[in-house]
């Protein structure tokens, strides 16, 4: 009598009456069933109105590749990518500040004029009384951290209604550049240091170096708290599905940065034109500092219970003053180095510095991108889908013609659709029993 051992029927635990399942050879149907169940609640979730970022992902593609087709010459060369980083640098900045205020169910009106009225005082500083270039960048920061505090103190302490308080500061800051500049004047910026910032690029070797230590460290960074996540038994994506992201973004990123090491100079003979922009490394430095906080410090924790609600935030022991305070601190901080790029950009500041349409843009890149203008729910990344699709408009309707007012009509078209997927979204969550 041979002895043979056979495999006992395994029992899959998820489906319905214990129905048994046949092992597989290398366990390939067990191997692809977390990936089917991966999709299938990724499904749900959309239909119960988490949409995440995707429609802005969607616009941003199909924006593209219209404005790709209509001027293929034009739109897609290095140079107007390069461009393109270069106008969205200060909407983007201002709406990853936005992003914490818009967390908590709030709005900062005066965010736009805040980072003139910041660029305005790193001018005079420069210009006026002679100051060191990081000086001056300092005092411009710290007038935006007090802006915040002011601002914060008057929402979070007094009870002002946030509306309110940054309407008033909008009108507000618009006399402070006004009485720093003086009506009709401007203040040329001759700071190499900060002129560099929008208009010198990162050499190509260097711009190399320092994308893959990027990609590296965000890579493995994600699979690291992947693998935190399964070690703990905590909800994980299937291994494919976490490998997706990372690989994208590399991918995307080594494009990116091939591109713009091209030449792309019209008179090589005069300049060469090769490299990253040194705003684009500073703003995805930001924007990773900013992330790292929102999603994995306690203080990010604090500020999602705030927006979610902020009554059961208090009753659980958190401050809800002070991580308001913080929000509007971290928003009128952001706009001070917003007012630096754009001081860097113009090489001067005149006196509509942080005016025109800076405010309703940056507000409008952050609801794009997937920020909730209800609360509890955005991200940083959010800031820089929206704003690639606003300066994408912008850019893109320019190059084929169109007014001012077209480009604003579509815009504000955009936005309010952004803002009605929004409103959907949430009413699906909360009737299908989410939060």
């Amino acid at each position: 009598m041979s002895n043979v051992t056979t495999t006992p029927p395994v029992t899959d635990p998820r489906s319905s009456g214990g129905a048994q399942l046949t092992p597989t050879r290398g366990g390939l149907k067990d191997a692809f069933r977390p990936l089917s169940e991966y999709f299938h609640a990724y499904v749900s979730r959309m239909r119960g109105g988490d949409m995440g970022a995707l429609p802005a992902v969607m616009g941003l593609l199909v924006l593209s590749a219209i404005f790709t087709v209509a001027r293929p010459s034009a739109f897609s060369s290095a140079l107007n990518l390069a461009n393109l980083f270069q106008q969205g640098a200060v909407v983007v900045t201002i709406a990853m500040g936005l992003v914490f205020v818009l967390l908590l169910g709030e709005i900062d009106l005066s965010a736009g004029f805040a980072s003139g009225v910041c660029g305005s005082v790193m001018a005079v500083l420069l210009t006026h009384a002679g100051a060191p270039w990081f000086v001056a960048v300092a005092a411009a920061i710290a007038t935006g951290v007090l802006i915040g505090l002011l601002i914060g103190t008057l929402v979070a302490r007094i009870g002002i209604p946030s509306f309110v308080v940054t309407l008033g500061a909008f009108l507000a800051f618009q006399g402070v550049v006004l009485l720093i500049i003086g009506g009709g004047g401007n203040i040329s910026i001759t700071s190499p240091v900060i002129i560099a910032i929008q208009n010198k690029n990162v050499p190509p070797l260097l711009g190399w170096i320092l994308t893959v230590i990027a990609v590296a460290t965000y890579s493995i960074g994600t699979m690291v708290n992947w693998a935190v996540r399964r070690r703990d038994g905590l909800a994980t994506k299937p291994l494919v599905v976490a490998l997706l992201k990372p690989i994208a973004v590399t991918v995307v990123t080594l494009a990116v940065v091939f591109v713009l090491n091209l030449e792309r100079s019209l008179n090589v003979r005069i300049t060469s034109l090769r490299g990253v922009p040194i705003v684009v490394p500073l703003i995805v430095l930001i924007a990773m500092v900013l992330g790292f906080v929102l999603r994995r410090t306690a203080f990010g924790r604090h500020v999602y219970a705030v927006g979610g609600n902020a009554e059961a935030a208090r009753r659980a022991g958190i401050n809800v003053a002070r991580i308001r305070i913080a929000c509007f601190v971290l928003c009128s901080g952001l706009a001070a180095v917003a007012g630096i790029f754009a001081a860097s950009r113009a090489t001067s500041v005149d006196p509509n510095a942080g005016g025109q349409n800076i405010l309703l843009y940056a507000v409008g890149a952050a609801v794009i991108g997937g920020t909730s203008l209800f609360g509890g729910k955005g991200r940083i990344v959010d800031a820089l889908i929206g704003g690639a699709v606003v300066a994408v408009i912008d850019n893109g309707m320019g190059l084929l013609g169109y007014s001012a007012g077209v480009k604003y009509l579509v815009t504000g078209a955009v936005l309010i659709l952004a803002a009605g997927v929004d409103a959907l979204s949430r009413r699906r969550s909360v009737a299908s029993g989410g939060a």
